[in-house]
């Protein structure tokens, strides 16, 4: 039980000091010089010393602590778990902590019979049968112990069946070697076989991009897997991590809001062979619907992606995350291509993996992009002032014609007066 409750606190220790993250710099964005000059000194000074704390990790870790956690005897309901999630340095410990504690145990209680029967008192007498042939002392209990535990049987010490008691010791021993066998060298595989350990071979890009695709404004991150074996059945999902304040009032912070990569679509399902470009259109359901390249240096956010699939050679399920904070979201960038054709094969090149290039994109938001659009489509008389303007012009058209038509009337009526006096 002592090495149960310390393993659990040294898990939760554990999990603090994977936790720690150093904090990022915000470069000062580049603004045009009238925006720079509107904005006041020291807020652009703190700006550039501001710092952002993630919520996940470049390497996928979470950055959360777990503090005020009372209930830590749920720690030793799963204490497979519990040391499974352990350290290496910490895991091995308790692995031969575990195994020489029992062989130890096991030792002095053999002692002890060998002790109390008289066995000590005659050592050499051929005329006395002791529990345990050859044993002399604790030392000779203690490789008597680890023999039995470990079904080694060398031959030279051997319980007799004069010794009830040792054949009873025998028994328990032998099937608790077995449980901690089973316990310990299971929970050293599973810790050898992790599936996050696969995770280390799929990459994630540096940066994310935003630029137009198909005439579509896109914020787009890259993904690759190192190994040719691949992963079955991957599929990514994006998240938007940031604060929010509801109608009510109430404040939610780190809300999680989904970032649509293609799931009514399919396009979440790849087929992760090379680095594939994930791509979000940004549309009236995106939550960067109104957000521009001014202002997205100055927003809060961080877009966690997380690639999940099976590892075909066990089987295992394996994911594997990345996150993007403002500052390494580019605006006006696509990503340099890494695929070429070769004689009879393709090639990736992982050295332009992360690498990106300058594009013509709009600096305006998707909102205004799409209201821009739809006024260009509209006719002329889209309004209803050029509506009623172009009604005005057509009745001061018609009554001019009228009033043309009632004097060449008139003309003609004096013509024929004149004509009757003469």
């Amino acid at each position: 039980f002592f090495l149960f409750s310390t393993a659990a606190n040294v898990l939760e220790e554990d999990s603090m000091e994977q936790d720690i993250e150093s904090p990022v710099t915000i470069h000062q964005p580049k603004l045009p010089k009238q925006a720079r000059e509107d904005l006041p000194k020291n807020i652009s000074k703190e700006c550039a010393k501001r710092k952002i704390q993630r919520y996940v990790r470049k390497d996928g870790k979470c950055n959360v602590h777990h503090g005020n956690v009372r209930e830590t005897y749920r720690y030793l309901t799963d204490i497979f778990t519990t040391l499974v999630d352990l350290k290496w340095r910490f895991n091995l410990l308790i692995f031969v902590m575990v195994y020489t504690v029992t062989w130890l145990f096991f030792g002095m209680i053999w002692w002890l019979i060998a002790y109390m029967r008289g066995d000590m008192d005659h050592i050499g007498d051929s005329t006395w049968t002791p529990c345990v042939s050859n044993l002399n002392g604790f030392v000779s209990a203690f490789l008597f112990s680890i023999e039995t535990e470990t079904t080694i049987g060398y031959g030279y010490r051997v319980i007799t069946d004069k010794c009830p008691e040792g054949i009873i010791l025998l028994l328990v021993q032998s099937v608790l070697g077995s449980i901690v066998n089973a316990f310990m060298v299971g929970c050293m595989f599973v810790k050898i076989s992790q599936p996050k350990k696969r995770a280390e071979t799929l990459v994630f890009s540096t940066n994310a991009v935003i630029s137009m695709r198909d005439g579509k404004l896109c914020l787009m991150f890259r993904v690759g897997d190192l190994r040719n074996s691949h992963i079955v059945e991957a599929s990514i999902r994006a998240k938007l991590i940031k604060s929010k304040q509801t109608k009510e009032g109430e404040f939610i912070p780190l809300n999680q809001t989904d970032i649509n990569v293609g799931y009514y679509t399919g396009d979440d399902r790849l087929f992760l062979v090379s680095p594939l470009i994930i791509s979000h259109e940004i549309n009236q359901q995106s939550p960067f619907w109104e957000i521009s390249k001014a202002q997205l240096p100055k927003e809060e956010l961080e877009i966690v992606v997380i690639l999940e699939g099976m590892v075909e050679a066990t089987g295992m399920t394996c994911q594997a995350r990345s996150s993007y904070i403002t500052s390494e979201i580019l605006w006006g960038y696509r990503f340099t291509p890494v695929l070429t054709l070769e004689d009879g094969f393709y090639e990736v090149d992982y050295n332009s993996f992360h690498e990106t290039y300058e594009t013509n994109t709009p600096v305006y938001s998707a909102k205004e992009l799409a209201e821009m659009a739809s006024r260009a489509e509209l006719p002329l008389t889209w309004s209803v002032s050029s509506k009623l303007d172009q009604h005005a012009e057509l009745e001061t058209e018609e009554e001019e014609k009228n009033q043309e038509d009632q004097n060449e009337r008139n003309g003609d009526v004096a013509n024929l007066e004149n004509e009757s006096k003469v």
